[in-house]
C-alpha cells in the first residue's frame, strides 16, 4: 500500500519544507510514501468561498483514481491518540486498497462532492492550523505511528 498525503498549495516557507521533507524520508523507511501537491487556484479574489471550494474540488476529484482510499483532514473529523492512529494505520495497511490517501484541502475546506467522495474523514485537531502546519504535523505522526509499530523508542508513554 502507498500513503499519500495530497494538499492544496504548496508550502512557501523553507523552514517548514526542510523540516517536512525529512520527516517524508524517515517515513519512506516504514511505507512507501509521498506527497503530491495540486496548485492553488489563481485570482481566488474574484470567487466566492463556495466557488472557490468547487473549483479545487474538481481538481481534486480528477487527481482521484477510482480504487483510492480518501481520507479527509479537517477539524470535525475523528480525533486519535498517537497510539490509536498508530492502530489505525496499522489497519489499513491490511485493508486499505492501493493507495492511502490522506487530503489537506484549500482554506475553506472540502466541497460536497469531495466530501461525498471520500470514505472518512480524521482531525489533527479541533483548533485550525496552516496548510503549512498541518503537512508538518500530519508527516510527524505518521512518522510517528511507524516507530510505535516498531516498537522503536520514539514515542514515549
Amino acid at each position: 500500500m502507498k500513503t499519500i498525503l495530497l494538499s492544496i498549495g504548496k508550502t512557501d516557507d523553507p523552514l517548514f519544507s526542510q523540516i517536512i521533507e525529512e520527516y517524508r524520508k524517515r517515513i519512506n523507511y516504514y511505507v512507501s510514501f509521498e506527497m503530491q501537491i495540486i496548485p492553488d487556484i489563481k485570482s481566488t479574489k474574484k470567487f466566492s468561498e463556495k466557488e472557490q471550494k468547487k473549483q479545487e474540488g474538481e481538481k481534486l476529484l480528477k487527481w482521484f483514481q477510482p480504487s483510492d482510499y480518501i481520507v479527509l483532514l479537517d477539524d470535525k473529523g475523528t480525533q486519535y491518540s498517537s497510539m490509536e492512529f498508530a492502530g489505525y494505520m496499522e489497519k489499513k495497511s491490511y485493508s486499505a486498497s492501493k493507495r492511502l490517501v490522506f487530503v489537506i484541502g484549500g482554506p475553506y475546506g472540502f466541497s460536497g462532492e469531495v466530501r461525498e467522495r471520500s470514505n472518512e474523514t480524521i482531525s489533527l485537531s479541533r483548533m485550525t492550523f496552516t496548510h503549512q502546519m498541518v503537512r508538518l504535523v500530519f508527516a510527524e505522526q505518521l512518522y510517528r505511528a511507524m516507530t510505535i509499530l516498531h516498537n522503536e523508542p520514539y514515542h514515549h508513554e
